[in-house]
């Protein structure tokens, strides 16, 4: 190996000639000089670290403590925070869950007394033994499962409040509400004497007594399919009531509906008169299902 040495102080350059035996040398003296610095580092290093009593050390050592202790601090305070949003969204679904089953157990006629939403359930048992704390991923875990328990009860409580809208519905398209507030029977469904001709005939409807003018109320829900004269019933009102029953309303002295007008239970449709074949002032009323009489108040019974 030839190295040139160029300096401004030498008049001219110098050349140096090293054999391959001293390259050798010259390289393993650099390998052993960086060996002999490392080891000085790691003894120094090993010293250094023995000596707790070290205040750079000391100082060190508290200065990762801390670092770490803001770390888990910070992770603790993101997992509560997640965890409230958590739990404030699990206890706002458990109160409109007590609202709706407390609006249930109102329409489905349980004593409030019996069923109470607004009380913890009694529970109890002798003291365990041992035991341990939940930790966070076993905490999460059952956030979760009473997550999917209350989807599950929701849904459930949703098909049984559609349950009963069916069956609330249906109650309001039965003819139970007396056509008449007050008032009283003067003639019943079935086989009696005619009060014109005096003969035995068969009675469609039943007669109820009751002052000119007095208000006829729709025995159910429905939709006036008939509102007009009769030679025998006078001024009707017919109301269909889409399971297979019609009301009428006989004798009127006047019509408040007209044809395709919705009613609701209860409500005013006509008033009481004497008009077509009548002795006097009454309300003649009469139950049809699928086209054929039925005794009224074997509905009527039923509120």
């Amino acid at each position: 190996m030839n190295i040139i040495l160029v300096s401004d102080s030498l008049a001219k350059s110098r050349h140096v000639s090293l054999s391959q035996a001293q390259v050798v040398l010259i390289a393993f003296g650099i390998l052993l000089a960086g060996f002999v610095l490392a080891m000085a580092t790691y003894v120094v290093t090993m010293k250094f670290a023995v000596d707790l009593r070290n205040p750079y050390l000391r100082s060190l050592l508290a200065v990762l403590h801390q670092d770490e202790l803001k770390r888990s601090e910070a992770e603790m305070k993101e997992n509560l925070s997640s965890l409230a949003v958590k739990v404030g969204e699990l206890q706002a679904r458990i109160m409109r869950l007590d609202a709706f089953g407390e609006r249930l157990a109102k329409a489905a006629g349980v004593k409030r007394d019996e069923f109470r939403f607004d009380e913890k359930p009694g529970q109890g048992g002798p003291a365990p033994m041992g035991g341990r704390d939940l930790t966070m991923p076993e905490f999460q875990q059952m956030l979760h499962d009473i997550s999917r328990t209350l989807d599950d009860r929701s849904d459930k409580l949703g098909v049984l409040d559609s349950l009963l809208m069916d069956d609330r519905l249906a109650r309001k398209t039965v003819p139970t509400t007396m056509p008449i507030a007050t008032g009283y029977y003067s003639s019943n469904y079935g086989y009696r004497v005619d009060p014109i001709t005096g003969r035995s005939t068969f009675h469609t409807g039943v007669d109820l007594i009751a002052p000119p003018g007095t208000p006829v109320l729709a025995a159910a829900g429905g939709v006036v399919s008939a509102s007009g004269h009769i030679p025998e019933y006078g001024l009707i009102v017919d109301i269909d009531h889409d399971n297979g029953l019609t009301t009428r309303y006989a004798h009127l002295s006047r019509s408040l509906v007209k044809v395709g007008d919705v009613v609701l239970k209860g409500q005013p449709v006509a008033q009481v008169g004497s008009t077509g074949r009548s002795t006097g002032p009454h309300l003649h009323f009469e139950v049809l299902r699928r086209g054929e009489t039925v005794d009224p108040r074997r509905y009527l019974a039923r509120e």
